[in-house]
């Protein structure tokens, strides 16, 4: 049987043996210290996972300064997302564009009809103050920050600009933050904002200590109500034992090892960037553990061919034309290895692969 595309990165298993994965951003350091002896552990113990990860969700208000009842776990924050939008059913939601594909889907599963704030190429894609104007008559927004696929962050001004207008018309801003760990500015979460707005934030273990094979996430609210109603909007036990155990040893890890994953990604974000432009492709200013660029149409394959997968862009709305491409920042072999195949299989085509000089 044909399998439909899987629309993300990260799907391996039909690569050949040896190919450089680019196409999951997931924190280059890996798994903290003592993750995955826990989850080992937590295999070999008999019984049901706690279905309300009590002592996860304990460690995590803790951790985060928050009521536990502020708290929901999820099967990665894609599960959360779906629930989310089960529990709301909004009758009209706002999504920018490009952005995480999940948004959208999750709305089309109950037929929400979705107004779209296209990210201007003059603007450089970047999220600017036309966006307050879309909000009127608006249920639900969802924004990423950092965005994903182009890794920009929202500016903090306009993000509380959003956060009061959806405070005054009452409208739930669902803000995903699951790359913010990993840039160098986690103190602009917008964690302080939760008992001024409908606010929902998103986190994910999946990319801040690279546990996306254990799928582990959690949400922040003020709205005990809408938590319960999002636990209940699907099956029980959607956090397995493994993970709840692999999140309790992660936050164990402590500061150390965020900053530790924070230089290794400022250095070598840099290095990538450089490299990548050194071939003549156009480089966003990314902040986070990815890099978004624009190459040729078809880089996508001759990668492939040469051991190397990206993330084509193509599916993302607004991005369709086949030349954008978002690239994880992985550890210092494996990007130079990356650069370094770019390298012969652009010089075997005989010229560097450049952009074409034309509008975005």
């Amino acid at each position: 049987m044909q399998m439909m595309p899987h629309g993300h990165g990260g799907d391996t298993a039909s690569l050949p043996p040896h190919t450089l994965d680019f196409s999951a951003n997931l924190n280059p350091c890996g798994l903290p210290p003592g993750v995955a002896e826990a989850a080992a552990e937590a295999i070999r113990r008999p019984g049901y996972p706690d279905p309300f990860c009590r002592e996860l969700t304990g460690m995590l208000a803790e951790t985060q300064r928050l009521p536990a009842h502020w708290i929901l776990c999820g099967s990665g924050a894609a599960d959360l997302i779906y629930r989310l939008v089960w529990a709301v059913r909004p009758r009209r939601a706002l999504l920018v564009s490009p952005c995480f594909s999940e948004y959208e889907r999750a709305l089309q599963t109950i037929g929400c009809p979705i107004r779209f704030h296209p990210l201007r190429p003059e603007q450089n894609l970047q999220i600017s103050p036309a966006l307050l104007g879309d909000l009127h008559g608006i249920d639900l927004v969802f924004l990423c920050n950092p965005n994903n696929p182009t890794g920009l962050l929202c500016p903090p001004d306009l993000l509380e600009a959003v956060l009061r207008r959806c405070a005054q018309e009452q409208i739930l801003l669902v803000l995903d933050e699951c790359f913010l760990e990993l840039t160098d500015f986690p103190e602009r979460t917008a964690i302080p904002f939760l008992d001024r707005a409908p606010l929902v934030i998103l986190k994910a273990f999946t990319k801040t200590y690279a546990m996306a094979g254990l799928r582990l996430g959690y949400c922040l609210c003020r709205f005990p109500s809408l938590l319960e109603s999002m636990r209940r909007a699907g099956p029980p036990w959607n956090v397995s034992s493994p993970a709840q155990a692999a999140g309790i040893a992660a936050l164990q890890a402590g500061k150390g090892y965020l900053e530790t994953s924070r230089r290794l990604i400022r250095k070598q974000r840099m290095v990538l960037r450089q490299g990548l432009e050194s071939l003549g492709f156009r480089v966003w200013d990314s902040k986070a553990n990815f890099l978004f660029f624009r190459g040729t149409k078809g880089l996508y394959s001759s990668c492939l061919q040469a051991g190397i997968h990206l993330r084509a862009c193509e599916n993302y709305r607004g991005l369709e034309d086949g030349s954008y491409y978002r690239i994880a920042v992985r550890t210092p072999e494996e990007n130079r290895q990356l650069l370094g195949r770019l390298q012969q299989l652009l010089s075997q085509e005989g010229r560097l692969w450049e952009n074409q000089q034309k509008p975005l």
